[in-house]
């Protein structure tokens, strides 16, 4: 599977499209359509589930977009957040520097792969959304979109901590869009200039810091194969001191296969404790914690976890896609765990005629599962569209329901047909769930 196959799906049945497709698009920014968000819902929904609600040390806040401009005075992203930038004197196209690959023999130093012009020097490209706060357009009322959702979970963690009374070690949890103004976005999905992050800061105390970031490491691989995703695909890729942030200890990528190469999912860092500090000593107030156990005053250090949302979800599509050949027809399958597939049951009446009853059934598996109604098209038209948008389990009511009370079970996977009684398919689908 290509990566243009992979987009051409998405469109097709409504997972992405590109944002303001109608005026030609715009680079780096993507719209999930009805498939695609209900598959992007469920993968944060498992990963609330598991980091949040799922445990009792581990809490959640949702913080604004825009912060004080002195938060990222603070974090170093306005004197540092940058990327080198070159641009190619003959076809005008920009490059991240970084990217560009090493001159070919008998090609010029600097010259671009694409014209085979020169290139300008290097220069400092930040990547933080400028926008302004108030009435005026100037310096005083300069802000940025936060580049990334975890400083606000640093600035609140006195409060937090308060309120929730948890005592160190915990963690704060957040979901939320970021925006960075990516040189070349590219990849689909996978490298865009809007996206939203699964974040959580774990603080504790700095002698148990290792230790929590190996649990951590572990964990958060462990969360990938909950989710579907094949084991072989997802490798951990320790972060070497070369690579590693000033004020890291350590760093781990949770890294997948993609049919471009492997490529990182999610970051887990020891960060020591320089985020707290940072905001400590640029605001004036107090970020110690005292730790009533240890009698002792100290800044707590932090383990992050940060995991792309879209990332995942291209990461999903990617290892669901399936191509097979039945009675001489390609069948094309979006083989999702249960956990995340965006419908898991399509209820499909056979005959118009018997839509009064098929939606009533369709509305009470609704109240335990992801369910949806479908009658338009042939049965074998639907059948193919739920492949295709990875549901589970497809329910045919037909004419014989009516008598024997009883209505078909279809399963995506096997394509195997298994007649069930009305009365009994909630059970039947909670069997099939639980193993999930």
């Amino acid at each position: 599977m290509d990566m243009e196959t992979l987009v051409s799906l998405c469109k097709r049945r409504g997972f992405v499209f590109q944002s303001s497709e109608i005026y030609g698009g715009i680079n780096g920014f993507w719209d999930f359509g009805p498939v695609g968000v209900e598959l992007k819902r469920r993968i944060k929904d498992s990963w609330w589930r598991r980091m949040v609600q799922g445990r009792d040390d581990v809490v959640g806040v949702d913080t604004s977009i825009i912060a004080h401009p002195r938060t990222w005075v603070a974090s170093g992203h306005v004197s540092s957040f940058s990327d080198p930038m070159v641009d190619c004197k003959s076809c005008k196209k920009r490059f991240r520097a970084d990217d560009m690959p090493t001159p070919k023999k008998g090609n010029a130093e600097g010259s671009c792969p694409e014209c085979g012009g020169e290139l300008t020097d290097a220069r400092a490209f930040n990547l933080m959304f400028q926008t302004y706060v108030g009435a005026t357009s100037d310096n005083a009322s300069l802000a940025y979109l936060r580049p990334e959702t975890c400083q606000s979970i640093f600035t609140q963690f006195k409060n937090v901590q308060t309120v929730s009374r948890m005592k160190v070690p915990f963690g704060i949890a957040q979901i939320g869009k970021a925006f960075r103004n990516e040189i070349t976005p590219r990849n689909f999905i996978f490298r865009s200039r809007e996206f939203e992050q699964m974040e959580m800061e774990f603080f504790c105390h700095a002698d148990e810091s290792d230790k929590w970031f190996e649990y951590w490491v572990a964990d958060r691989r462990e969360w990938f194969a909950s989710i579907g995703i094949k084991p072989e695909k997802i490798r951990i890729r320790e972060h070497s001191k070369e690579e590693l942030a000033h004020y890291a200890k350590a760093c781990s990528d949770v890294e997948y296969e993609m049919p471009f190469g492997w490529s990182e999912m999610e970051g887990i860092a020891n960060r020591s404790n320089y985020d707290l500090t940072q905001h400590m000593n640029e605001s004036g107030k107090d970020m110690n914690y005292f730790d009533d156990v240890r009698k002792e005053k100290f800044v707590p250090h932090v383990v992050e976890t940060s995991v792309g949302v879209d990332r995942t979800a291209l990461a999903v599509l990617c290892d669901a896609y399936r191509e097979e050949e039945v009675a001489g027809e390609k069948r094309v399958v979006m083989g999702f765990n249960p956990v995340v597939a965006p419908v898991q049951i399509g209820v499909l009446p056979l005959s118009n005629k018997l839509k009064e009853p098929a939606k009533k059934l369709e509305m009470d598996l609704r109240k335990r599962f992801v369910s949806e109604y479908d009658d338009a098209g042939s049965i074998g038209k639907r059948y193919r569209r739920h492949d295709e948008i990875g549901t589970p389990y497809c329910v045919t009511y037909d004419f014989d329901s009516e008598s024997d009370h009883a209505a078909t079970v279809r399963d995506r996977d096997s394509m195997k047909q298994e007649r069930i009684p009305l009365a009994n398919l909630v059970s039947y689908f909670e069997d099939k769930f639980s193993k999930f």
